[in-house]
């Protein structure tokens, strides 16, 4: 029987992974971006332009959304720390898209990089 981090590590090995580097241009050129992690973890801060698809509902999302049945569509996939967007990258190839790719360290490398985040802004009172 398989342990997740190796399921994971196995993704890896048959996906794209992006590093921090790269991934501002990648960023700048996808057609969407798609945070797989939880939607809490989605509202404490995420990427810019940033969609959110939980790991557990990603291919029901994608076969549901007209906007999504582009096989060629250009995607970049982020999680916590690259596992569950590892796993994500690895169902949307299976699903018959082409040009998923994921980065490296996921939100915890972004923002330990110091790179920009959207954060919700609680309404201020008195």
């Amino acid at each position: 029987m398989k342990t997740a981090l190796e399921l994971v590590a196995a993704a890896k090995q048959q996906i794209t992974e992006i590093t921090l580097e790269q991934a501002d241009a990648a960023l700048a050129q996808a057609q969407v971006i798609i945070d797989v992690r939880e939607p809490d973890e989605f509202r404490q801060g995420h990427l810019s332009g940033a969609v959110n698809m939980p790991r557990g509902l990603l291919e029901f999302q994608l076969s549901s959304n007209p906007a999504c049945q582009q096989a060629d569509m250009n995607v970049v996939l982020y999680c916590k720390t690259s596992g569950r967007a590892a796993l994500a990258a690895l169902a949307m190839q299976s699903m018959g898209y082409t040009n998923v790719r994921s980065i490296i360290g996921g939100y915890d490398a972004w923002v330990a990089a110091g790179k920009p985040v959207v954060k919700p802004t609680m309404p201020q009172f008195g």
